[in-house]
Order: structure tokens, then sequence, then C-alpha cells
């Protein structure tokens, strides 16, 4: 089996939909949660990756933020080496773009020098956004009113840096919504990330001008009323991303997810939608590169 093969839990090797090197965008992973970076790069330009978005989180305690911002050259240059080493020295190593934000489970930690950190990454130019951000009632890791609070904070430092924002919502678009519209969507945009709902939950913030973030729960089989909102959402509020190493989309589901997976979301939202696997590819990614300046 090569290194290139993209497998399911059992191993077996998976047939890659049919996209065209650099047509795809997957907009959110978390790159340095995953085990082996390079070679998943390697296998997301098999799959028809041109351009992928990392999530960067200072209240990590693992060094997240400067192991991503320090790796990218190398995970890259690596990559590089796994597909001339394969045959497929033909394919681009997808680019790499970073959002930096403080995760609502980690709100408890805002802090000045968070603040600070933030601020000074969002000056390197392969930051294209802050986030994610938002609120979590779900695990309430950190207090809701805290959570509120630093919503609300990195919405404003979006809107004074000029850049987009990406959303964590869970359990909690009531006050999601009440804060958006409090503080406003930063006139660069904002996309909902991981949006797992019904239409009447999206319309909303749909009308604010955000993006909908579809992931593997777009694919799974009893996810009915999230394909009926992807198929209602106006042209240009669409986009795809894995949220890698999380949610691996079937048929891979129970596998580590990494951003080839990106292929069987976008593929999926293709038939939701009823057009062809390149129109979906052109939609999302001329979204993707239109909100984050890719």
């Amino acid at each position: 089996m090569s290194v290139l093969s993209i497998t399911d839990k059992k191993g077996r090797v998976a047939r890659l939909p049919a996209f065209a090197p650099g047509a795809l965008i997957d907009t959110h992973a978390h790159l340095g949660m995953l085990r082996e970076p390079a070679p998943c790069l390697a296998r997301a330009a098999v799959a028809g990756l041109g351009a992928l978005v990392t999530i960067c989180d200072p209240g990590e305690k693992t060094g997240e933020v400067a192991l991503t911002y320090e790796s990218l050259d190398v995970w890259r240059g690596e990559a590089r080496r796994i597909l001339e080493a394969n045959g497929r020295g033909d394919l681009a190593v997808p680019e790499i773009r970073v959002l930096i934000g403080l995760h609502p489970h980690h709100a408890r930690f805002w802090s000045a020098d968070i603040e600070a950190q933030i601020r000074a990454r969002a000056a390197d130019p392969r930051t294209v956004g802050l986030g994610e951000m938002g609120l979590d009632y779900h695990y309430d890791h950190s207090p809701r009113e805290q959570q509120r609070a630093v919503f609300a904070a990195e919405l404003r430092l979006a809107h004074e840096l000029d850049l987009p924002v990406c959303l964590h919502l869970r359990e909690a678009h009531d006050d999601g919504l009440r804060i958006l519209r409090e503080v406003g969507v930063p006139p660069r945009g904002a996309v909902l990330h991981c949006f797992n709902l019904d239409y009447e939950v999206a319309a909303p913030f749909i009308e604010l001008g955000c993006v909908l973030g579809f992931d593997g729960p777009l694919t799974f089989k009893k996810a009915d009323e999230v394909r009926a909102a992807a198929r209602q959402a106006p042209a240009g509020s669409i986009m795809v991303e894995t949220d890698a190493p999380f949610m691996a989309p079937e048929p891979l589901r129970g596998s580590t997810c990494e951003p080839a997976h990106v292929a069987f979301i976008a593929a999926r939202l293709a038939e939701v939608r009823g057009v062809t696997l390149a129109e979906i590819a052109a939609q999302t990614t001329a979204r993707a590169r239109e909100l984050y300046g890719l």
C-alpha cells in the first residue's frame, strides 16, 4: 500500500472522488494535532487540494501555536519529498494559511498576554483570520459568562485588525447570534464552522453575511437535516472543511480525519446540491479565496 493511499478504519483503500489537482480548499483543519502532518499534506495534494487553512489556539498547553508557525515550511518540504519519491512530483503541495484564536473551551485563559500573542501572530502574512472563537454550551469547559465576554472581545479584535473570523457555536446559537448582532460581523466576514443543524438555524446567520462550513457530519447517514440545509443555502454561502483530525466523513468514518478527506465532503455536497464535482469545487474554493484572501 502506498503512503499516498487513503484508507478507512479497517485499512482498506478508498477511491478518491475525481477532483482536478488544486481544485479544493480545506478551510478548517488542525495540522498541529495530526501525528504526521507531512504525509497528510502529500495525500491532500493527491486528493485535489490546492490550499488549506489550519487552526492555532494560544490556550492549548502543547505549544501548538509556535509549533505550527515554525513547522509550516518543514511540513511542506517533507510532503514535496514524499510526492516525488512516490511518482507524484507533478503535484503541488497545498499552500497553508493560519487562523489564530482562543477556543471557547479555553475562554477561562483569556488575558492580556493571550491577546498580545494573537495580535503578534495576526501580523504574520500567513495569518488570514481569527478563530475558532465562540461559545460551547455542550461541554462548558469555561464558564458561560466568560465565554460570552471573550467571544465579544475576539470579535472586536477582528474588527480592529480587519480580519475575518471562524465561529464555533455548539448548543449556543441563540447567544452567539445575539453577540454577533451586538458587536457586528467583521467586514471581512465570518464562517459558521462545522454546521450540522437545520436551515432554520442557519438562515439568520446567512442574513448577517456568514458562510456555512460543512464537514464530515454532512455525509453521516442520519444527517438529513444537515443535507437539507446544504441544499437550501444560497450560492456563495458554502465552504468545505474537515476539522481534521476529528469527524472523518463517510466512507471513512471511524478513521483519523485528515485534509484529503475534504474531497469526500465536497463530493457529497455536490450530490446534495445537484451540481458537478467541478462546479462545487469552483463555488467553494472561490468563496474560500474571497473570505480568507488566499
